[in-house]
């Protein structure tokens, strides 16, 4: 897809915004970082919050790393909501093994940030430990990576392709 398409999609609704974070995660297409970034941020619509969640942790860098730690300083401060905390810690754990740091640490220390917006009202007893979220996070990162390996060589997509044997 074009990044000009791409853009449409983060513009549309909750399953536009979660179908482009996806092809951007499997394209590493990193020049989107920012604007999910600021979409998560925003946490303007339901669903796709995890979505740009997995796309950052596929870019794997210490930038990526700022923007789930970004939303967690914002949104675990917030007990009444329960949006897209463990999609986002989930991430900054993947990111922090995948890049040897401890971004995450100071959000789980004992009576820390991610306890007290878990144990805050109303209780979230359906949320599991945060490396349960590191886990799944991890696997949607690798979901990601496969779809990348079945991707077309070179600049041209699937769609120029398929326009180019139809028209033999």
């Amino acid at each position: 897809m074009t990044p000009h398409e791409l853009t449409i999609l983060l513009e549309g609704g909750w399953r536009e915004r979660l179908t482009a974070a996806w092809l951007v995660a499997a394209a590493r297409r990193t020049e989107f970082r920012e604007r999910l970034g600021e979409m998560l941020l925003a946490s303007e619509v339901c669903f796709a919050g995890s979505a740009y969640c997995v796309a950052l942790a596929t870019f794997a860098t210490a930038a990526d790393a700022d923007l789930p730690a970004a939303y967690l300083d914002r949104y675990l401060r917030r007990p009444d909501l329960d949006y897209d905390q463990p999609a986002a810690m989930g991430a900054l754990l993947h990111l922090d093994a995948e890049l040897d740091t401890d971004h995450a640490a100071r959000f789980l220390t004992a009576d820390g940030p991610w306890h007290q917006w878990i144990d805050g009202p109303p209780h979230k007893k359906h949320h599991d430990t945060p490396d349960s979220h590191r886990e799944v996070i991890g696997r949607l990162c690798a979901f990601a990576e496969e779809s990348a390996e079945h991707r077309p060589a070179g600049k041209r997509g699937v769609v120029r392709e398929f326009r180019a044997e139809a028209a033999d």
